[in-house]
């Protein structure tokens, strides 16, 4: 399956993993609409993607704002459609412990991480389901299988958007619909969030290691946008954290309580944004392009699995582990 005529539409397009996003569909000849809420870094952006000869155009936009999306959906198409791939990437994040939060700092992280994705998904079906043809690509996280401590909201977002992705995908399968939807779950990535998150650490934020650049999700969400997948996991970390939810989450629950906190603590000083509002409400501060403050620990590369994949191997080594049980239980029997 290849990408149709059209445009590519990323959101939160002027950094982090939708920079990097931006960079590979630029560098495979794809016109780009990239859309933001700070309007000079979005700008910057698309005028060094237009030195790979392709179109690409800047969208000042909140995607919390349904109408605004739906309006610049409707530009887009117009002046560069049609839109053959939509990515939802944008989101923001608080990293406090549950009560150190306002409701408003979690009403304001599901706006942005999982109605933004919403908002997202709509207007982007509204000009792919009449023509049958388009991806849509969700960013979103291991965390979407299991949260972790200090990022409940944005753990809560991401399930949300996991669960709003799987009922569209079986809406769109049942009228027989060439529209894929697929996500893409990131494991801890090297982006400018953890220099502009709202927190209440002691120091500077930083990803539960290790540390992935963002191109290594980038090249998944092509990937995910060519071939249609249910999800890909991106880095062991995600695929782990997947399983292990599933299978052992009173564990899982325990280790996370022990580490989960120093996990997420760097010995960097906060930034003015970590001491503050963060970026929840406006754009972060600084030029940021795809990486944030961790090149030091971020690894190249990263290994991509296909979710179905994943399971299947799970199931078949649970039942190869069941049935040797069975077997050497069944020898000790025979013995008596």
């Amino acid at each position: 399956m290849t990408i149709g005529k059209g445009c590519v539409v990323i959101t939160g397009g002027s950094a982090g993993i939708g920079r990097a996003c931006a960079e590979l569909f630029a560098q495979n000849g794809y016109d780009l609409a990239l859309l933001a809420r700070g309007e000079e870094r979005l700008e910057k952006a698309a005028e060094e993607l237009s030195a790979y000869g392709v179109d690409a155009r800047s969208y000042p936009c909140d995607v919390a704002d349904a109408d605004a999306v739906m309006a610049t959906a409707r530009e887009i198409d117009e002046a560069q459609g049609p839109i053959a791939v939509w990515v939802n990437n944008a989101m923001t994040t608080v990293i406090k412990r549950f009560w150190e939060m306002e409701p408003s700092d979690i009403r304001r992280v599901m706006e942005v991480t999982y109605l933004g994705q919403v908002h997202g998904m709509m207007a982007a079906l509204k000009y792919m389901r009449p023509r049958d043809r388009g991806a849509i690509v969700n960013v979103g996280s291991g965390l979407a299988y299991r949260a972790i401590p200090l990022q409940s909201a944005y753990c809560a977002a991401k399930h949300a958007a996991k669960a709003a992705s799987e009922a569209l995908r079986t809406e769109l399968i049942a009228e027989g619909s060439s529209v894929t939807v697929s996500m893409v779950h990131p494991s801890g990535i090297n982006t400018p969030q953890f220099d502009w998150a709202d927190t209440s650490l002691p120091n500077k934020p930083q990803p539960t290691e290790p540390i992935f650049q963002p191109e290594t999700v980038a090249k998944a969400v092509v990937r995910a946008a060519k071939e249609g997948p249910r999800e890909l996991f991106v880095g062991l970390p995600a695929l782990a954290v997947f399983l292990g939810g599933q299978g052992m989450p009173q564990l899982l629950d325990r280790q996370l309580a022990s580490s989960g906190a120093d996990d997420q603590t760097s010995k960097q000083p906060r930034t003015i944004d970590n001491k503050t509002d963060g970026y929840a409400y406006e754009p972060g501060e600084g030029m940021f392009g795809a990486h944030g403050s961790y090149d030091h620990k971020a690894k190249d590369k990263a290994l991509i699995v296909d979710g179905d994949v994943a399971r299947f191997a799970a199931v078949g080594i649970g039942a190869v582990a069941a049935g040797a049980v069975g077997y050497f239980l069944g020898r000790g029997d025979r013995k008596h």
